[in-house]
């Protein structure tokens, strides 16, 4: 049934009833040449026809509820637990706003502490914040953080950095009088004998991706001598998923380590919204951004949540900020908190393992194929780099009939690898998908 517009009778009674003498008279303070006029909208549909037509349209989109996903590249298809949804759905949390009053804020701040205190033990670090907005952005300010704490003006990071991280950071960092230098990839990792070469005392800091852009294990080790024997930060962007088989940046010495958080519980959900951990060592605390909560006990020793730490623009000047981030992704940041309690460390432990055994099953499976080689001998996660006989975006656009979509293309990052391809393999995909997406490789 369709809803019936108002009667000329109806339109009375309710300008009687809020003293106006009619419907014109209601817009008489916007100026005449600024009205729109009568619009010409289409008649009122029911909400089940809405609803439907919303549906279909929505229906018109790819997505990893229809197609087999091989895709990685900084976003990443796990599974989420669906206790995750139920809590982050509850009004108290989804309609939440910044905990800015103690008193009237405890579960929103026990939420963030907890979050804080389960990103340390991930991370092996000191202290981390309340979350950034994503990993890109993280680690933008991971390099203001090092270049401030340093008073150094040279950032060195790896080709093998994620690009859009590498812009990310170049933006950033565009109104201070800041260096770059790009180390290149021997084998797909760090070429640690340039790298020797170029970290010199005006270095601030090193950044290092594990694993990297091109799913490989750095030896960040020796990368944390070479940066340290020179006074400068290291700087470390993981995979969190990662750290459940691999050392944490803590346990290599790391002075700030970050990453993109959406593997922790967060859907791909068209690229957002993410969810940007950072944590640092105690030492480098005071210029960390963001806000951290803290735990204490009230007058009647109670215990209780405050804000222990808040640096914000809008606390200080401009000049002296800490950061321009002046929020935090409260409800990604409780969701991944949410994550990590329900699947706990040994569960963290079984998904990492089964997305290095399911990645190299697909691996020896491409291997067998003709037209296909290994880009990189080196270790890896759950991506891995193959060249293609052919163009990997007609290989793609072939997969896409089958219902896969296949890996990434990197010849849209590196000019130099248009033949070259990234594939991820996650716990989320079954022995009969992963040999499904062989077989309609093997025909190209």
């Amino acid at each position: 049934m369709k809803y019936s517009p108002h009667t000329d009778k109806d339109k009375k009674e309710m300008l009687a009833a809020i003293g106006a003498s009619s419907a014109e008279s209601l817009f008489e303070a916007i100026p005449e040449g600024l009205r729109a006029g009568k619009l010409d909208l289409p008649e009122g549909i029911s909400e089940l026809e809405l609803k439907k037509s919303i549906h279909d349209k929505a229906d018109k989109n790819y997505s990893t509820n229809k197609l087999i996903s091989f895709l990685g590249g900084g976003a990443y298809e796990h599974h989420i637990p669906q206790v995750v949804e139920s809590i982050i759905s509850r009004g108290e949390f989804l309609t939440a706003y910044t905990p800015y009053q103690a008193e009237a804020s405890q579960g929103t701040l026990q939420a963030i502490y907890e979050y804080q205190s389960l990103i340390c033990e991930l991370t092996g670090m000191d202290v981390a914040n309340a979350s950034m907005y994503d990993g890109a952005s993280a680690l933008a300010e991971a390099v203001l953080l090092a270049v401030r704490e340093t008073g150094r003006k040279r950032v060195i990071f790896p080709e093998s950095l994620h690009p859009e991280y590498r812009q990310v950071v170049r933006t950033y960092m565009s109104g201070y009088k800041v260096e770059f230098t790009e180390i290149p990839h021997a084998g797909g990792v760090y070429d640690e004998a340039v790298l020797k070469k170029e970290v010199d005392g005006d270095t601030a800091c090193v950044i290092v991706q594990n694993p990297n852009f091109f799913g490989c294990i750095e030896h960040a080790d020796r990368i944390e001598s070479i940066c340290h024997a020179k006074g400068a930060l290291l700087i470390a962007s993981v995979n969190p998923i990662s750290l459940g088989v691999l050392r944490s940046p803590g346990e290599y010495n790391a002075d700030i380590a970050v990453g993109e958080g959406q593997p922790l519980g967060i859907p791909l959900c068209y690229g957002g919204p993410y969810l940007g951990f950072f944590a640092v060592k105690e030492k480098h605390m005071r210029r960390m951004p963001g806000r951290v909560a803290g735990v204490t006990k009230d007058m009647d020793g109670k215990r209780g949540f405050v804000l222990t730490m808040q640096a914000r623009e809008q606390h200080i000047r401009r000049e002296k900020a800490t950061s321009n981030i002046c929020s935090n992704e409260g409800l990604m940041a409780l969701a991944a908190c949410v994550y990590l309690s329900s699947v706990g460390r040994e569960g963290i432990k079984e998904t990492a393992r089964q997305n290095v055994m399911k990645s190299h099953y697909m691996k020896e499976k491409i291997l067998k194929l003709s037209g296909f080689e290994l880009f990189s001998d080196a270790p890896f996660f759950n991506e891995f780099v193959v060249r293609c006989g052919k163009d990997p975006e007609k290989i793609i656009g072939d997969l896409l009939k089958h219902g896969i979509m296949g890996g990434l293309p990197l010849g849209r990052f590196y000019p130099g690898m248009k033949n070259c391809m990234s594939i991820c393999v996650t716990e989320t995909k079954s022995k009969a998908e992963m040999d499904k997406f062989a077989e309609v490789l093997s025909k190209h």
